[in-house]
């Protein structure tokens, strides 16, 4: 391992880890993703250091992101780092917004190729497709209450869903991130997304960044189906 190979590993580190998109066609990173692509002592030890954090590098249309590895406490989010994040005070509320995400994904990704099947969504669109999803279970909630399902399952989620408002009796709430209302929800994890730089919002439109394709293509395919498992998909759904 020569010096010069480590220290530029270090850069590419340095700057995935900031934030930075090391992109081909980018000026200012071009350096970086050709080091990265063309010299293989840049290449392993970039790999290994990440994946001794506990983390992945995603490539997708010649620019490479990282992303943390599952249970990655430290360069991830935890369920109470996400509820701190977003306002939530209870983890039924939290896996509320994680459904909301992953009917989001399902507006753009749902076959195996990860092809992208439309170009934007709106919040319009998720909440009709949250509430077609939760309509199986909301159709029997006479026969449940709170206390009688786990917090985690879908049944707690549709619960929840089915007690809120689909906006709030004031027009000046239509558009607000919070817990008051179905849409307040969407708004609140869109933000999020936004945030994150995984969509840009264009007045009502949310558009998917690259960033948000290279996590589809090389891990939401592989993983979409534990989001089952951990809302209690196997003994609920």
């Amino acid at each position: 391992m020569d010096d010069r190979s480590l220290e530029k590993a270090l850069d590419i580190y340095s700057a995935l880890i900031t934030g930075k998109e090391i992109s081909r066609s980018s000026s200012e990173t071009r350096d970086l993703y050709e080091e990265y692509y063309s010299n293989s002592a840049v290449y392993d030890i970039t790999t290994r250091l990440v994946k001794k954090l506990n983390l992945s590098i995603y490539e997708y249309n010649e620019a490479i992101y990282l992303t943390a590895g599952e249970g990655n406490k430290i360069f991830g989010y935890t369920n109470d780092d996400m509820k701190r994040i977003l306002g939530l005070k209870v983890n039924k509320e939290l896996y509320v917004v994680y459904f909301i995400m992953y009917n989001a994904l399902l507006a753009f990704y749902q076959d195996s190729a990860s092809y992208q099947v439309r170009e934007f969504v709106k919040a319009e669109d998720i909440l009709t497709s949250v509430n077609d999803y939760l309509m199986s279970f909301t159709k029997d909630l006479s026969i449940y209450s709170m206390d009688e399902v786990y917090e985690e399952s879908f049944k707690a989620i549709a619960l929840l869903w089915d007690e809120l408002p689909t906006v709030t009796s004031d027009d000046t709430e239509k558009n607000r991130a919070s817990r008051a209302s179905r849409m307040g929800y969407i708004k609140l994890t869109f933000n999020f997304l936004v945030e994150q730089k995984l969509f840009v919002a264009v007045s009502d439109r949310y558009y998917p960044t690259d960033r948000l394709r290279a996590i589809v293509t090389n891990y939401f395919e592989d993983e979409k189906g534990r989001i089952y498992s951990v809302l209690g998909g196997e003994k609920d759904a």
